[in-house]
């Protein structure tokens, strides 16, 4: 199969930790960026990146796959444009809120998938979620399976579940570099430097993660480090009187609210 050429319309953060994965990749063709009102930063992603840039209008039927990287709003004035250019590219939206059944509507008999990837997408390590609109192909799936290999794991998914879980697969990660720098700035009260916080709770983090990874489940992990009535059970306590997993779930709960409110208006 040709190397899939891959056209993102916008270019903010989640383009670039996208296409900056699928630029390590020897499966992906040519990439180019669009990105309409910020022409210093299209040059700075060329210098980096070595991608292309253009104007999407010029270059979108040179291209098989279309990404849509703008933000929710914008999607409706750039889905109707582009109705009018693609024949039988693939369309794939990154955008919280805008599933399968929004591009549809607004390009109707055209393949469409719905990816919600995470920044880690960068260093190739997303876990992706993604749904598949009803016109997509055998082909079509594997230049996207192409594109989500290239930048981590991923899951595919109902529409309705993506809606619900990309707060815990694409925002999540906040919530985890909150905790992290919250655990620096406690450890740095005892004396610590930044350098030194930073490599203690980073490391243990990775650490953790790596267990996880592994197969092990993260009840019985805690288990192993919780003596009943020791230290470890102190602190656990203190979590769990300030409701910490309710608050994460109200966390996720209100992530939703968000963005379904974005893809509303």
């Amino acid at each position: 199969m040709k190397k899939p050429d891959i056209l993102f319309i916008g270019a903010g953060r989640m383009a670039e930790a996208i296409f900056s994965g699928l630029k390590q990749s020897e499966h992906i063709g040519t990439v180019t960026i669009s990105n309409r009102s910020d022409a210093e930063r299209l040059a700075h992603l060329k210098r980096t990146y070595h991608v292309e840039t253009a104007k999407w209008q010029d270059v979108v039927a040179d291209h098989n796959v279309i990404v849509l990287a703008m933000p929710p709003s914008s999607h409706p004035a750039v889905m109707k444009e582009l109705a009018n250019f693609v024949t039988n590219q693939l369309v794939i939206t990154v955008a919280a809120g805008i599933g399968p059944t929004v591009l549809e509507e607004a390009m109707p008999g055209i393949p469409v998938a719905w990816i919600m990837p995470n920044t880690a997408a960068d260093v190739n390590e997303s876990m992706s979620i993604y749904a598949c609109g009803q016109h997509m192909q055998e082909a079509d799936r594997v230049i996207l399976q192409m594109i989500l290999d290239a930048i981590g794991e991923s899951e595919e998914l109902s529409e309705e579940q993506i809606h619900e879980l990309t707060a815990v697969t694409g925002s999540a990660p906040a919530f985890v570099y909150q905790f992290a720098e919250a655990l620096e700035q406690t450890a740095k009260l005892y004396g610590l430097s930044t350098e030194q916080a930073t490599k203690l709770v980073v490391q243990m983090m990775y650490g953790s993660v790596a267990m996880l990874k592994d197969g092990r489940k993260a009840g019985d992990l805690r288990d192993q480090v919780t003596t009943p009535g020791g230290a470890t059970a102190a602190g656990l306590e203190v979590l769990q009187e300030g409701n910490f997993s309710e608050i994460l779930h109200e966390a996720v709960i209100a992530v939703n609210r968000k963005a379904k409110e974005q893809a509303n208006n």
